[in-house]
């Protein structure tokens, strides 16, 4: 006989535009929340930043009870900064932020507006520190074959890269958005991301991860370089006046000649009749020496003899010593020009190795910095105050301060509250997503009551610190380099300009 089985009673949940109907015991399809026992819960725990000194931001693990876990008890002379990670959203953003906070900070009353925002408009800024060539300007960048984002131009010693944006999370196809939420999502929670760059013909593979040396074409980076070849001449020329007879120090972008260079001729270096394959900018100065690529400093070629021409018999002569070297100091040859004053490859002496790796070690380490960048839209601002605009403008007037995550946050000038925030500041875990699709990244706003009153804010919605902290608060200390987002020096009216 057949039994009428008893069906889990679903809870339509409302944090985001996907409106998921969730059956008890079960989470949404963002895993951010939950159905239990009839009631929507936040999964991760609301986290609190204690502000104090000589003190690093660590990892947070439930089920730990190592001497850094948190007691539950605020009574400890630190200062506690209530930050969006594990707040929750405003959605669908006719309603207050989900926590108001006022504390006196410094005899003042100061209050933080905190809120997991849905950023369909944000993307990362990727910066990879590396000579090595991983794809020209505007080329694409794809990850599971879809594209996410392009190439921007090259920073000194550093390529970058942006990903992301609605475009790509909305405009292209339903893959296309997914994967690229998903790869911004594991950018930002500083996790590792195969990313290809450029077309067929000249792909380059490269692994990107926050805080992390880069690997190019399965080849883990070491080191960023020194300068370019004309700067690396203009610091390292004593090392080799009185070794050698000229130093080429090879660069895809300027190649320097310390022999035609300003800083040789001051140091009484004769010219050597060398010449130089590319197109000369200023003495000692040269560009397009080759293709870029992932050789010698940065470009196609395996030996740099190839970016030489017939030196000039007017000045050079048999036995004249050439030093040739990476902008790494990775790299280097010597040579000797023999009879037909032709180079020929020699054993480097002492000093002149000592002097390349003298430049790899005033090399900082390459490593792959992960900047998330957003929006705060209107009805984001409409959590904070029922009159937007006015929230924008106390952010620009300094009577507003903008945190992610308890992080600083860059904000960009012009209209609008456009953010930019270094991952690796912010807690392990701040960033979650929603399938429609788009990153949930928290924000904060701190500002005086007095302050918060005048922009039309939600004061009825304003609770003590001690009401919002519990035994189930995630706690995690503040980075040393972090400023305090209730500090007093981050605001105009502590300057006295301001009433």
């Amino acid at each position: 006989m057949a039994t009428d089985r008893a069906k889990p009673e679903k809870i339509r949940c409302d944090a985001c535009p996907v409106m998921c109907f969730i059956a008890d015991g079960k989470a949404g399809a963002c895993d951010r929340y939950a159905n239990h026992g009839g009631d929507l819960v936040r999964l991760d725990a609301l986290t609190i930043i204690e502000s104090t000194e000589n003190t690093r931001l660590v990892p947070f693990m439930k089920d730990s009870s190592g001497p850094n876990d948190w007691d539950g008890d605020i009574v400890q002379g630190k200062r506690p900064f209530v930050t969006a990670v594990g707040a929750g959203t405003t959605y669908p953003d006719y309603k207050p932020a989900p926590f108001i906070v006022s504390q006196e900070v410094e005899g003042v009353d100061m209050v933080t507006v905190v809120t997991e925002g849905i950023f369909s408009y944000c993307g990362v800024k990727v910066k990879i520190d590396t000579d090595r060539h991983i794809g020209h300007e505007r080329d694409i960048v794809r990850v599971d074959g879809e594209p996410i984002g392009h190439v921007m131009t090259s920073e000194y010693g550093s390529k970058m890269l942006s990903l992301g944006g609605v475009e790509h999370l909305t405009g292209g196809s339903k893959k296309e958005g997914r994967v690229t939420c998903d790869a911004l999502l594991r950018l930002c929670n500083r996790e590792a991301v195969e990313m290809v760059i450029g077309d067929e013909g000249h792909e380059t593979t490269v692994v990107v991860q926050a805080g992390k040396a880069p690997i190019i074409n399965g080849v883990e980076e070491k080191l960023m370089r020194v300068g370019c070849g004309s700067a690396t001449i203009g610091m390292f020329a004593k090392q080799w006046v009185d070794h050698v007879d000229d130093v080429v120090v090879v660069d895809d972008h300027i190649t320097g000649v310390l022999s035609e260079h300003q800083a040789g001729k001051l140091l009484d270096v004769e010219p050597t009749g060398i010449k130089i394959n590319g197109r000369r900018s200023t003495p000692g100065r040269y560009f397009n020496v080759a293709e870029p690529g992932t050789g010698w400093g940065g470009t196609d070629i395996e030996d740099p003899l190839t970016i030489l021409g017939d030196f000039n018999a007017k000045f050079a002569r048999e036995g004249l010593k050439l030093l040739m070297v990476s902008t790494t100091g990775e790299q280097y040859g010597y040579y000797e020009l023999d009879a037909d004053l032709k180079p020929q490859s020699a054993d480097i002496p002492p000093a002149l190795k000592a002097s390349a790796e003298l430049i790899a070690e005033n090399c900082e380490p390459s490593v792959c910095s992960v900047l998330f960048m957003g929006g705060a839209g209107g009805s984001l601002r409409a959590g904070v105050t029922e009159n937007p605009v006015r929230l924008t403008k106390s952010v620009k007037d300094s009577l507003t301060f903008v945190s992610c995550g308890g992080a600083e946050a860059f904000v960009w000038p012009g209209g609008g509250i456009t953010v930019m925030v270094d991952v690796l500041d912010m807690p392990t875990g701040s960033f979650g997503y929603v399938p429609t699709p788009a990153l949930v990244a928290p924000i904060e706003f701190t500002m005086r009551v007095s302050d918060y009153g005048t922009l039309g804010g939600h004061m009825n919605e304003i609770k003590p610190v001690a009401d919002v902290v519990s035994d189930e608060t995630r706690k995690v200390d503040q980075f040393q380099n972090q400023p305090d987002p209730m500090a007093s020096a981050n605001y105009r009216w502590a300057k006295g300009t301001s009433g």
